[in-house]
């Protein structure tokens, strides 16, 4: 089978490869959409764990089933989560799955960017979920990235009526654009050093957006009956965001950081003001099972419209582009791969 294997963002290789052999309690599964994540381009990351075949953002088709798989059949459509906790130890239980270990050592075989994906039997188990007949699988290669976004959401303890202010409009940014939206927030500000990326998260629920390069504590002040937003989303690891992150934030606030950063960045922070103002600081990362359901829930009944976030398809042999254009942050917002194309 072909995979598009990756050394660095800007080399991407089609490759052949054995095709995956499944055992009791797995899946083969024909990739038919794979989203590229804002996680796949980050080279401290990715690089040192090169070659590798990544894409964890699939839905597809049903090829084959390991002995003792019941539900799921050969030509169903699925959507599947590489990572899956283990919903039984002290952290799932205390609904913190983000720390399970058995989620932090859980994956696909290759990875989704690939014509065909061996599921594990604990992925087909706790990670794989039947796609609706009236979503595709391109809308279904959301389910995962949105279910971050709906536990982050959850974590950070958002309530109707509350101003909001996502900083950086980037994929993540306007899906918590829309969740917000949906979960009945006030206004919603939104931020980027992209035009393009400015418009689409107008576009997609935000009420005022303003250039990161610009005063945004002020700007959300003047907008907002002198008052700075209830609740925060960092969605750039942009230590520019970061800053803004605490001087946006109004008293007895929360700020949620959603975009990770390398291991060795660290930032001042205000503890002095964070005590007098009462500010909570969180942080979220992954979306357990039950979230996944959510997102399809949410995807499925119109509630957030990824469709129209998709802005380029490629085939498999263009992987490279996307990766490019993924890196970019520019003039894209969701990238898919179809690995059949």
């Amino acid at each position: 089978m072909r995979v598009a294997v990756y050394y660095r963002n800007s080399d991407v290789r089609l490759e052949e490869r054995p095709r995956p052999a499944i055992g009791p309690g797995e899946l083969l599964l024909c990739v038919e959409a794979s989203g590229i994540c804002g996680s796949d381009v980050m080279e401290w990351y990715r690089v040192p764990k090169a070659p590798s075949v990544l894409g964890h953002e699939v839905a597809g088709s049903v090829v084959e089933v390991g002995a003792g798989v019941i539900r799921i059949n050969p030509g169903d459509r699925v959507v599947a989560t590489h990572h899956v906790p283990c919903n039984t130890c002290r952290y799932c239980l205390t609904d913190r799955h983000s720390v399970c270990e058995t989620l932090r050592t859980t994956h696909f075989d290759p990875g989704g960017f690939a014509e065909l994906v061996r599921l594990p039997a604990l992925n087909v188990n706790r990670g794989t979920f039947p796609l609706p007949q009236s979503v595709s699988c391109e809308e279904g290669a959301f389910a995962e990235p949105l279910a971050c976004v709906v536990r982050a959401q959850r974590t950070a303890g958002l309530r109707p009526g509350q101003s909001v202010a996502v900083l950086g409009s980037g994929i993540s940014g306007i899906l918590h654009i829309q969740l917000a939206r949906a979960m009945g927030v006030g206004k919603i500000f939104a931020t980027d050093l992209s035009d393009f990326r400015l418009e689409a998260a107008r576009r997609f629920g935000a009420d005022f957006v303003i250039r990161a390069d610009r005063d945004v504590p002020a700007f959300i002040r003047e907008a907002n009956e002198q008052r700075l937003a209830d609740l925060v989303l960092v969605c750039t690891a942009a230590s520019q965001a970061i800053k803004q992150a605490f001087l946006s934030v109004d008293r007895g606030g929360t700020v949620l950081f959603f975009a990770t950063v390398a291991p060795d960045v660290t930032f001042p922070v205000p503890m002095h003001d964070l005590w007098r103002d009462g500010i909570t600081l969180v942080h979220s990362y992954a979306g357990p099972p039950a979230d996944i359901r959510v997102a399809l829930d949410l995807i499925t009944f119109k509630r957030v419209d990824v469709a129209s976030m998709v802005t380029h398809r490629l085939g498999l042999a263009q992987t490279q582009e996307g990766f490019r254009l993924t890196a970019l942050a520019s003039e894209s917002l969701k990238v898919v791969v179809d690995p059949r194309g």
